[in-house]
């Protein structure tokens, strides 16, 4: 039981610290540097690539459990957790060097112009909805998913599938609305 404390104070501490960065870099408290290596332009692609291999993956590790094929449920779950870990430190590389992008700025000129904001007022709070809803799920899912991990590996399986009750439905969204996002921004970068 002190092994749990202990396990619930580092992801308690851990998705502080991870929320932090993410917003020092976000909104760029520190300034990136002014070259910017090319490969850094291909990250919201990459992004998007690793969220919906998760999506993927985690639709195929639901079928694994519910046809009782454990050891596989657990292998592509460490799959989609690693390739969501991957993503994580992509994002954040991604978000310090480039510039924010806004949905229907064409000049790339960082606001949205009334005529710009003309062209997409009728399907921007859509894309808002989606943006907003998966920035506040992505932080919720963080801990609940390092939590059923910790449960699942360390076989506490009645407390594991309490957690993933909450968990997976919140991870799946979150794989799944990532790439959305890129879709909804692809033609709107300035890069």
């Amino acid at each position: 039981m002190k092994n749990e404390k202990t396990v619930k104070i580092v992801v308690s501490i851990l998705s502080v610290v991870v929320l932090l960065v993410v917003v020092i870099l976000n909104r760029k408290l520190i300034t990136p540097p002014t070259n910017i290596p090319s490969i850094i332009y291909t990250l919201p692609l990459v992004n998007a690539l690793l969220n919906s291999t998760s999506f993927v993956l985690l639709l195929i590790s639901l079928w694994a459990i519910k046809n009782k094929k454990v050891e596989l449920h657990k292998k592509i779950n460490l799959t989609a957790f690693v390739l969501s870990a991957l993503f994580l430190v992509s994002y954040v590389v991604a978000h310090f060097f480039l510039p924010e992008t806004v949905f229907g700025d064409v000049n790339h000129n960082g606001s949205l112009e009334n005529e710009e904001l003309a062209v997409v007022q009728s399907i921007r709070p859509i894309y808002l909805f989606i943006l907003i809803s998966h920035i506040v799920l992505a932080a919720i899912t963080f801990p609940l998913v390092l939590l059923s991990f910790y449960y699942g590996l360390d076989k506490k399986f009645a407390e594991h599938k309490k957690l993933v009750r909450w968990a997976y439905p919140l991870w799946l969204y979150v794989c799944l609305t990532g790439p959305v996002v890129y879709v909804f921004l692809k033609p709107y970068y300035g890069f």
